[in-house]
């Protein structure tokens, strides 16, 4: 008979146990998919974000999302369809039930026991078909797992042979989803065209320093490095706004710092309101990157 056997609910950065299921189960094979579910979710944090290991006559499913990974075992001739929705119906009562800075904290295993009792109630609606037809739609699963089928991860992707789990891990290979920001906004627009405005202005005037290079001083060629400078750091503002890398907001700080140091050396030429428009610009673009974050996972991409 296929059914939900277990479940358990972890969090990703550390594979901390923070539920699961309460019942006993003494069949061999499923106490060594257990073990293979443990090893599993220390490593989630490295795989995508779907994924299926098929175990002898058990698989073992899980998904993750906003730091916390949901996993299952089941028989081997268990629906996928209904394994994902039986998933997705524990993630989504889960974030609703316990807050991120909640489970941020959380150092205890299993500080959420008390879910089981809908991780329990969530497995007999399972392992009994018949009462699902009216409370999931099948036809929608079925369709995003066609268009998005789920990982299929073997054991040497965790690190496992002849049912051992103290082997090497070998390097994963799979490819992760890449991370994205989220959607730039009106005032990041406006941000970015103010900065490349910025940008050609310091072009231009260190082109027409140049011009100059060889009827000024020797402070001309030092006025043209900073207007240069300037432009640089311009469009690199640009470019952190627009793209997602590392440090981020670190290099938008010190591109900002770097801009108010060369209009602090070309004060002499430039008014006021032209040296406040050009530090102001660079930090309402500095304000606009940190808030455009990296953009986490809506509670139904995992579906």
């Amino acid at each position: 008979m296929s059914m939900v056997l277990f479940a358990a609910v972890v969090r990703v950065r550390d594979g901390l146990p923070l539920s699961a299921s309460t019942d006993y189960e003494h069949n061999k094979g499923v106490q060594e998919s257990k073990k293979h579910l443990k090893v599993l979710s220390k490593k989630l944090s490295q795989l995508p974000d779907r994924c299926t290991l098929q175990a002898v006559h058990y698989n073992i499913h899980f998904i993750s999302s906003l730091g916390v990974g949901y996993l299952m075992i089941c028989n081997e001739n268990y629906p996928n369809v209904l394994a994902f929705c039986f998933l997705d119906e524990l993630q989504r009562e889960f974030i609703t039930s316990y807050d991120t800075k909640r489970i941020n904290a959380a150092v205890r295993p299993y500080s959420f026991i008390e879910f089981d009792n809908f991780i329990q109630k969530t497995k007999q609606r399972y392992n009994s078909p018949r009462s699902l037809s009216t409370r999931i739609n099948l036809a929608d699963m079925q369709t995003e797992i066609k268009l998005r089928p789920s990982h299929q991860l073997t054991m040497l992707d965790l690190g496992t042979a002849n049912g051992s789990a103290n082997l090497p891990s070998p390097p994963y290979k799979g490819i992760a989803p890449n991370q994205r920001l989220e959607p730039v906004t009106l005032p990041g627009i406006i941000a970015c065209l103010l900065s490349l405005l910025c940008g050609a202005l310091n072009l231009i005037r260190a082109f027409h320093a140049m011009e100059n290079i060889f009827q000024d001083n020797e402070d001309t060629l030092n006025n043209v490095v900073a207007f240069f400078l300037g432009t640089g750091a311009c469009l690199y503002q640009c470019y952190l706004l627009v793209s997602c890398s590392g440090w981020r907001n670190l290099k938008s700080f010190l591109m900002f710092g770097l801009i108010c140091l060369c209009n602090l050396y070309v004060h002499e030429l430039r008014n006021l309101w032209q040296i406040l428009f050009h530090v102001t610009t660079a930090a309402f673009t500095t304000l606009q990157t940190r808030l455009r974050q990296p953009q986490g996972k809506a509670p139904d991409y995992n579906v």
